[in-house]
Order: structure tokens, then sequence, then C-alpha cells
């Protein structure tokens, strides 16, 4: 369930309209009256791609209790500036969204503050502690969109098989953070070559697989569908890829900063190169483009995870784990990916938009006469170098600063709105 402010307004783009899940790609003048798109008529190439705008399943937006690191209003902000139209946020923030009380608080702020239409994950255990399964149900009723412990994994077999199971009366999806922590441990970076001449402690591929491979059997028993929260390693995949080749409803996600680097990365000691899972080895990382590519990792998450600046001003063992990545994820792997030819472009839109959205039951944004209006306007020549000012989030702990990017978001549409314009922005190019 999403929760947007109300209004709506009325334009014109032009361009090259590209909606991958729905076989269109010509040039067309798209016309938006009162929130809908009116009419699509044959127009002219203007440089620019008109595709369905971006969801994404896997946002921190800090609210309640960190909204020093970013608010509803910031972190939805930057998602606009990022091409999305729709954004989940998790439900580790303090006091954690486990109760009516909290997630009806937030839905309230949403309807008030949010720039883009924004849902929210609930907590499937009481104070993510693992021990008690949060009031699901109710949960439910209240407006949660799905339920997850992300940040900490559901430690407990029992548990997660009754949250499956709960889950589905409520009719929603159950995302998992997938970690062994007896086998992750204290682990700063992946565990290899790049740790042991850094002097860090390693952080194993295969305390992510083994709890996937768990996951995905308890998903098998229990005939329930489950979501695979920032798949890192080659291991996960394959478990992935069996389960779903045996029957089993699985999707999974994939961050941008694990589809573009490696463990080799880390090799400068910027603590904006620390997160959870940690950035692995290049055969994982060609494991993950290839199952983005294919289809067996259905959707692109950033998980956007602020930071104080004073936080992750720290040395790379001390510093908090977490990267943003709303307002940089497309272009980065556009620069990475596609342009390479490693991926072609309508699988990372269709992967941006519809992947995440049938992930979680949403609203999949078309570009059809009579929908709802969510539309991305992108500048694929446009060239640009990330720095610190140009961000909207309350925080810079982005994996992408310095970095130079071609491909650039310049118009934005959300539920009928216009959420971003680059023209009126402010910000240089």
């Amino acid at each position: 369930m999403l929760f947007a402010p109300r209004g709506g307004d009325s334009l014109v783009l032009e361009g090259r309209v590209l909606d991958p899940v729905h076989s269109v790609d010509e040039p067309l003048r798209l016309t938006i009256e009162d929130g809908v798109i009116a009419s699509l008529e044959p127009g002219s190439e203007t440089g620019t791609v008109l595709a369905p705008a971006f969801v994404d399943p896997h946002v921190h937006l800090r609210t309640p209790g960190r909204e020093d690191e970013e608010t509803i209003a910031t972190g939805t902000e930057a998602a606009a500036a990022g091409g999305y139209c729709a954004i989940l946020g998790m439900p580790n923030t303090d006091p954690v969204v486990d109760s009516a009380a909290v997630l009806g608080a937030l839905i309230e702020t949403a309807r008030a503050e949010a720039a883009v239409p924004v849902g929210f994950l609930a907590a499937i255990s009481k104070g993510q502690l693992g021990e008690e399964l949060a009031e699901l149900g109710e949960l439910a009723d209240v407006g949660a969109a799905g339920f997850t412990d992300d940040g900490r994994p559901v430690v407990s077999a029992g548990l997660l098989r009754r949250a499956l199971q709960y889950a589905a009366v409520a009719e929603r999806t159950v995302a998992l953070h997938c970690e062994e922590p007896t086998l992750s441990g204290a682990g700063q970076v992946h565990e290899g070559a790049v740790a042991a001449e850094l002097g860090f402690a390693g952080y194993p591929s295969v305390a992510e697989s083994v709890m996937v491979a768990r996951d995905l059997a308890l998903a098998r028993y229990e005939e329930r569908p489950l979501h695979l929260m920032h798949v890192s390693a080659a291991e996960s995949v394959e478990a992935l890829r069996s389960a779903l080749a045996g029957g089993v409803v699985a999707t999974a996600e994939v961050t941008p900063h694990h589809l573009c680097l490696t463990d080799e990365a880390v090799r400068s000691l910027d603590p904006n190169l620390k997160m959870n899972p940690p950035l692995r080895a290049e055969h994982d990382r060609l494991a993950l483009v290839e199952a983005l590519r294919d289809g067996t990792i259905g959707c692109v998450a950033t998980d956007h995870a602020p930071h104080a600046r004073h936080e992750k001003d720290a040395p790379f063992e001390e510093a908090p784990f977490g990267v943003i990545g709303l307002e940089t994820a497309f272009a980065a792997l556009h620069t990475r990916l596609v342009l390479p030819g490693v991926l072609p472009l309508a699988t990372l839109l269709e992967r941006m938009s519809a992947g995440p959205g049938r992930a979680f039951g949403l609203p999949i944004p078309r570009l059809a006469v009579g929908e709802r209006a969510n539309v991305v306007e992108l500048d694929l020549d446009a060239e640009w170098t990330v720095t610190a000012d140009d961000l909207r989030s309350r925080s810079a702990n982005s994996w992408c600063l310095g970095a130079r990017f071609t491909g650039r978001v310049v118009t934005t549409i959300a539920d009928g709105r216009l959420a971003f314009s680059r023209a009126t922005a402010g910000v240089a190019a």
C-alpha cells in the first residue's frame, strides 16, 4: 500500500517512449491531464527517453528517530530526483515499526510530506529482536506493504515459518535479510585476499548463501512466496536459480553498488564503501549481473541507507555500514552496464520499475492512455560528476562521490504530479 500527497499537474512530454513491459519503443508526444495520461500521439525525437518511472523496494528513511540523517520529505525528494515514482521504507527505525501506532503515524506523515508515494514495510518480529512475531495481521490492516526485519536476519527458522504463514493470510510479502550471524561475526569486508591484506575481519559469502538456502527451503515447504533482499553472492544466485526451477515462488533484488563494484574498491579505505552485505569478488559481481539480465533477480533496489556525516567521517573499521543511492542508481547502472553493452537499456528499465512493483504487489507504472502518470524523462547523453552539494538527501554517504556518469534524470512524474524537474531544480548539470 502506498501513501501519496494529493494534487495533480498537466503537462506535455515528448521523446522516445520506451515501455519494455508493453513493447513500446517509438517517438511519441505524451499528454498528462489531471494526473492521467490523456494521449499518446506521434512525436519527434528530442534526445530524451520517456519510460515508466522507477520503484525502489528498499529505502531507509530514518524516520522516526534519526531525522538528522533523513526525513520522509528529504528522502522522497531524493527519490524524485532519481526518477522514482514510489518507494518502500524500512522498519529499522527508533522506535521500530512493529506496532499499529508507529505505522499509522508514519502513514500520516507521508501523506503530508512525501514528494512521491511511499509505503512502509513493518517488522516481522517485535523490536526486530527475532524472538516474538509482531502483530502482522493488525499491521497489514493499518497499511503495511509487507514485512521484514531488514538489517537483522530472522535467525529462528520456526519464527520465520510462522511469519510466512501469517503473511500469506494477510496477503503481504515477507522480505528477508539473509545472514548467518555466527558466520558473518564481526566481519567488516568480504572474506578474501583484500580483507587479509588490509587486516580486516572477513564476512564470508557463505554467511549469506546458507541462509538464502534455508529461507528458500522454508518457502518451498510452506508453499509461500518470499523476497530476498540485497543479494550479493554467487552461491546465493545459484541457490535462488535452483529454487525457482523447482517451483519455489521467490523474488530477489540487487543493489547498484553490488552490480558495479567489488571488494577491490575497499583498498581506498573509503568508509562510503562499507555496507552490509559487503562488496564481494568479481565472480560474485558477474553472477549478479547475469542473474539480473536473465531475470533470476527481478529488481534493482538501492538499499538507500543515510548516515550523519560525522558517523562516516571515521576510520573504515569504526564507520557504520550503509550507503545512499536513490539519486545515482540509474546513472551508475547506465554508465557501468548499459553503455558497455553488458545489459540492455530496456532490461535495466524493467528491473527498476515493473520488477520491484511485481515483487511487492504494487501498481506497475505503465505508459498508456488512461493510466495514472508515472513517468521518468531521461537524458542518456548527459555527463555529470556526483558531488555532495548535488544531492537532495540529508546525508552524503554516497559510494559515487567524484564519479563521472553518463545519463541523468530530467523529469519525474509521480502519481500524476510533477515531482521533479531538473530545469527548475537549480542544480548544475
